[in-house]
């Protein structure tokens, strides 16, 4: 078969050419160190390397919200350190009250404090994040979330917690209204309350429970009644007669009933009644320090009136503190997940890159040997083409 020069010539030029681009496309793998850059390139592993950015990206953005929730719940955490410290000092002074060597004015000057811890407690209620918001403003407040309003401190944020926008559900805010407005009154689980209109010769402690299962949650009403031949006391439940109706009372020992448990001292007089009812979640931290403190700046309280001031004021204290506390000891619970979660997408954010890289990253020493063969032979070939041109008619003529 007859090969033309023209022929010839065109099929060498196209095989320096093929072999150029193809040294080319190496050369550029071997700098992007990429060996699909194009989704045409393997459409299988570009699919691959896309959805594995993807899961990457997805995880940054849940380690970018687990930082902002581990930030707010640190302040918060830290936040709920200085009130616990503060509470605690509340309580040293309502201890203190209870000496009977004090002088009103002496309790004036406790009360004078305990009025100071508690604007220093309204201060860290309505702290902020640093970044516009507020730690205590459960879902979002436009202002500060806590208002001293004539009727006492009320909540002006939205309850619940903001969340994380991502498939980690952690916070990045407390309700508010639950750590500072909402702690169990009396023990927990009831109340016992002297009636305002009572003489001033007796005083009640915060109660027990004796036995969980007789527990009715009913209300009732120890109603007292004072005469020659002694004291005696009568149960009413719900304002109904029980069968204690004549009980004889003596300072000091227990009045047990319907599983609850609590002690009556002194001398009560007659139609004296203590209320009992079961607790609610409806005790503030700052209408409990205004009663106490105002308890404290009243003169001319008897032993047992002033007594009565302390052991409610020391109730009511330590379970407002006690909610504080538990508070923070979930926050401490949530940081110690946060470190988890950490962990977790670090593992999956490694995974994901890990994939891209097997779908998409070059094989160096094979990219580095497969661009040394096609620059060899492209070497060659430009050399055979070299020597090939020189054969034709013309070069024989010249």
């Amino acid at each position: 078969m007859r090969v033309a020069t023209a022929n010839a010539q065109d099929r060498a030029v196209d095989s320096l050419q093929r072999r150029q681009v193809g040294l080319q496309t190496a050369q550029e793998r071997l700098v992007s160190g990429k060996r699909v850059a194009r989704a045409s390139d393997d459409p299988t592993s570009a699919a691959r390397a896309e959805r594995a950015l993807a899961a990457q990206a997805r995880t940054e953005a849940s380690q970018r919200g687990l930082e902002a929730s581990r930030s707010a719940m640190v302040q918060t955490e830290s936040a709920l350190g200085d009130a616990v410290n503060l509470m605690q000092r509340v309580r040293e002074l309502t201890t203190q009250a209870g000496n009977a060597t004090y002088a009103d004015a002496q309790r004036g000057a406790l009360a004078q404090e305990i009025r100071g811890l508690r604007e220093q407690l309204l201060s860290i209620a309505n702290r902020g994040d640093g970044a516009g918001g507020y730690l205590f403003a459960g879902q979002g407040a436009p202002t500060q979330p806590f208002i001293d309003a004539p009727g006492g401190v009320q909540f002006r944020g939205t309850r619940g917690e903001a969340q994380v926008a991502s498939s980690e559900p952690l916070p990045l805010s407390v309700d508010g209204e639950t750590a500072w407005l909402r702690a169990p009154t009396g023990n927990g689980v009831f109340a016992v309350e002297p009636a305002a209109a009572n003489a001033p010769g007796a005083w009640v402690d915060s109660g027990q429970v004796t036995d969980p299962a007789a527990v009715t949650g009913d209300d009732y009403s120890v109603v007292f009644t004072s005469a020659a031949g002694g004291t005696t006391y009568a149960v009413l439940r719900n304002g109904n007669p029980t069968a204690i109706t004549a009980e004889p009372f003596q300072s000091g020992r227990a009045i047990t009933f319907d599983g609850i448990s609590f002690t009556v001292k002194g001398a009560p007089a007659t139609g004296d009644t203590f209320e009992v009812t079961a607790s609610q979640r409806e005790l503030s931290v700052f209408d409990t320090l205004d009663r106490l403190a105002e308890g404290l700046e009243s003169s001319s309280q008897s032993d047992a009136q002033l007594t009565q001031i302390v052991q409610s004021g020391l109730r009511d204290v330590d379970s407002t503190m006690g909610g504080l506390i538990s508070l923070r000891s979930r926050l401490g619970g949530i940081l110690n997940r946060v470190d988890t979660v950490e962990s977790r997408l670090a593992e999956t954010k490694v995974l994901a890159q890990t994939d891209r890289s097997i779908a998409e990253d070059l094989d160096m020493v094979e990219a580095i040997s497969d661009f040394q063969n096609r620059q060899t032979g492209y070497d060659a070939a430009l050399k055979a083409y070299s020597t090939v041109q020189r054969m034709s008619l013309f070069e024989y003529i010249r």
